[in-house]
């Protein structure tokens, strides 16, 4: 009986899919007759590796382009160090942050909200919806992807019916919608944005996180549900929100004692502004237990005295 080809195997020959896990975003690597680009670069621990990564693939060729599908510091984490290896490298970037970039304001860019750290970074042109770039000598279209972030884009090739979903759509789910987080309303946005990739009917989709997966229906199916879930129960999000954020920083930590835990999060603003707006009633070192007892709980860490670890 003949085998399904693997996800991996329905991708044209000029696309490197560099699965990353969760610190860092995928590396979706181009390698054209003309020019190399490299879309979304993951986080700034991962820098050096991915520099080894890409040196490995190109094969002693220059790296061209970088482009980021949103300025999450998961996606374009290792853009500076790709611009010290490759000082003529041109970066593009989605519209509505650029000023932010250019006066290099980490607040703005949500590094200092949430956390997280992301090395300054010039962006030399934007990637604007609606447009076409060429990546491995094909035209691919730019499609705004508000929702998870207000200004992501996703990157479609019609030729080869490949979806750059970043996290717009995972295969099992999508990204926190940060912007419900601030007070704005989003969920409306991620649904119009599932339509818009239901619409563009991509036979292979290339996730942000994740691997390379067929079956776009079921994922999109699966993801209204989620969303759904969200939109009845507000709470719901910012728990998972906040198990996200959490799970993030442990991620990069791989330990951590419950002290510093406590203090990391005193001194990161998306903590203090979630469990003031959802979780008022619970005290914060309460709370802050709760969340890693809830990681723990599901696989996602293990406790052994005052210290946290991942897995």
């Amino acid at each position: 009986m003949p085998h399904s080809p693997a996800p991996h195997d329905l991708l044209p020959p000029e696309i490197t899919v560099l699965e990353r896990g969760w610190l860092s975003a995928n590396n979706i690597l181009f390698i054209g007759q003309h020019d190399t680009a490299i879309v979304d670069t993951g986080y700034c621990s991962h820098a050096e590796q991915t520099v080894a990564l890409v040196q490995d693939a190109l094969a002693g060729r220059a790296l061209d382009r970088v482009l980021n599908t949103h300025l999450h510091s998961d996606h374009c984490g290792g853009n500076a160090a790709l611009q010290q290896t490759w000082p003529r490298v041109l970066t593009a970037i989605p519209p509505g942050q650029a000023r932010h970039v250019r006066q290099w304001n980490a607040y703005a860019l949500s590094y200092t909200p949430t956390g997280q750290e992301c090395p300054p970074f010039r962006a030399d042109t934007l990637l604007d919806p609606g447009s076409c770039v060429l990546l491995g000598d094909k035209p691919w279209q730019v499609h705004a992807a508000p929702g998870h972030d207000p200004h992501s884009v996703v990157l479609f090739s019609p030729q080869d019916r490949v979806l750059i979903s970043a996290d717009a759509l995972w295969e099992n789910g999508f990204g926190v919608v940060f912007p419900e987080l601030e007070g704005d309303s989003a969920f409306a946005e991620v649904a119009a944005t599932l339509d818009v990739i239901e619409a563009l009917a991509p036979q292979v989709v290339i996730p942000g996180h994740g691997p390379v997966f067929t079956d776009a229906p079921r994922a999109i199916d699966g993801a209204r549900r989620r969303l759904d879930g969200f939109v009845r129960n507000p709470t719901k999000h910012a728990l998972y929100a906040a198990k996200v954020l959490l799970k993030y920083k442990l991620l990069e930590w791989q330990q951590i004692r419950m002290a510093d835990l406590t203090a990391w999060a005193q001194g990161t603003p998306y903590f203090g502004m979630l469990r003031e707006t959802h979780f008022g009633d619970q005290e914060e070192d309460a709370w802050l237990q709760s969340l890693a007892q809830d990681l723990v709980r599901s696989g996602a860490a293990v406790r052994q005295g005052d210290v946290l670890h991942n897995v």
